[in-house]
């Protein structure tokens, strides 16, 4: 049994929500192909190899800007041959772009070996180099927090790609600086631009290869998953959770079990829980939830008492405390007795459901009061999640238990 949240109403969202991204996309083109042209500029004018360098991996950006906005256009389009839509292209761009990277950065380093320079330059290079430094740093700053926004792969390793060339538009700073005092630093500064581009080549391939290979999301997303489905009252266990990402999407599949038995209302619950999982976890597109009824060997009683030391009150939003008794259905004995304070007791409004959604956290099967909640408030949130309500005439906790424990029929009844 399985109830696979399709995701139509997302998809005119997704496409929609699109556009921003990719209007920052083309904002990252646009700024690429101007530190390009000035760095080509410069450096024919200086002749500086660090520059060239630095020109040289700009280009590579041009091209890697390019390839982005093709990648996420791609992949908003589906498919017969795709139905789970192609949003993994975008991470084959990003391993694209973490190639070029690596390409741009041999072309750096046989450069600073292979060629001979001797920089001739006046000092407003300099000054010019320096005015370039903060516009890959604030552009690549903006563009990793929309990427991250957007949950966009592609945008935050082109983002992470901006603010490393801010670091190598400061060596080649220092390196400028160095050359009008007469040190040599042209070619070293060169060579330890390949360095930093090749190590933020690597994280980019890391991180898409990743996706490829259907890696799990990370864990605190995949537990926040698991503790979604657990904070529904009508799911007793989640047997299992795995989520991976496909481009900036994620798909879910978790095996859940339902105190509840009837499947139309299972399937219910289980679009319910889909819908917070999306409400939490926004780029979640497809939610697969196989659900199944409860074998129980426990059930868990709660019974709402006048005090602590056992008597049973008379009124269930009312009474300051709550029992929670678990018995064992094969020893036919109670395992497990607790005493909750109840903590809406000073309410007067609405006190009633607040009490149940507070039951209901500790998952109970069964509620068992001197009150009469049938057509209530408190009787329609438990029926609702599954949850057996009893009404009794004992006035004792110990009674209640023995009544329980004596009127049994089938011990595997659940």
């Amino acid at each position: 049994m399985s109830n696979d949240g399709d995701g139509d109403g997302r998809e005119e969202g997704r496409s929609g929500g699109s556009h921003p991204i990719m209007r920052v996309a083309v904002y990252s083109l646009l700024i690429n192909v101007a530190l390009f042209t000035i760095k080509l500029f410069l450096s024919t004018v200086s002749g500086s190899l660090a520059l060239k360098a630095d020109a040289l991996h700009s280009l590579v950006d041009v091209f890697d800007s390019a390839a982005l906005i093709l990648g996420l256009s791609i992949s908003e389009r589906k498919s017969k041959s795709f139905p789970y839509g192609l949003y993994k292209v975008e991470n084959v761009f990003s391993i694209f772009i973490a190639l070029m990277i690596f390409l741009s950065a041999f072309e750096i380093a046989r450069h600073a070996v292979a060629v001979e320079t001797a920089p001739v330059y006046d000092d407003w290079i300099i000054f010019a180099v320096a005015a370039l430094i903060p516009v890959p740093l604030l552009f690549g700053l903006y563009e990793v927090r929309a990427g991250e926004a957007a949950n966009s792969p592609g945008l935050v390793a082109d983002g992470t790609q901006f603010k490393a060339d801010a670091l190598t538009e400061s060596l080649v700073l220092f390196a400028l600086i160095g050359q009008r005092f007469g040190l040599p630093l042209d070619r070293a500064a060169a060579l330890l631009i390949a360095f930093f581009v090749v190590r933020g080549g690597w994280e980019i391939l890391k991180s898409g290869m990743r996706v490829l290979l259907d890696a799990s999301v990370d864990p605190a997303t995949l537990e926040g998953i698991r503790e979604t489905i657990l904070a529904d009252p009508t799911v007793t266990s989640v047997k299992a959770v795995t989520a991976r990402n496909s481009g900036r999407y994620i798909f879910v599949e978790a095996e859940v079990a339902f105190r509840i038995r009837d499947l139309r209302r299972a399937h219910q619950r289980s679009v319910v829980i889909e819908g917070e999982i999306r409400k939490k976890f926004p780029y979640v597109a497809r939610v697969l939830i196989h659900y199944e009824p409860e074998k129980k060997i426990r059930l868990r009683y709660a019974i709402p008492l006048a005090g602590p030391a056992g008597e049973v009150s008379g009124h269930f939003g009312e009474a300051p405390y709550f029992a929670l008794v678990d018995i064992d259905l094969r020893q036919r004995a109670m395992v497990r007795q607790e005493v909750v304070a109840n903590p809406h007791l000073d309410l007067t409004k609405g006190r009633g459901l607040k009490v149940a959604g507070f039951l209901l956290g500790y998952k109970p099967d069964a509620v068992v009061t001197r009150e009469d909640l049938t057509g209530k408030g408190p009787g329609y949130v438990f029926a609702e999640a599954g949850v057996e309500t009893v009404q009794t005439d004992a006035d004792r906790l110990e009674t209640v238990v023995d009544r329980t424990l004596k009127g049994w029929g089938d011990p595997e009844r659940g």
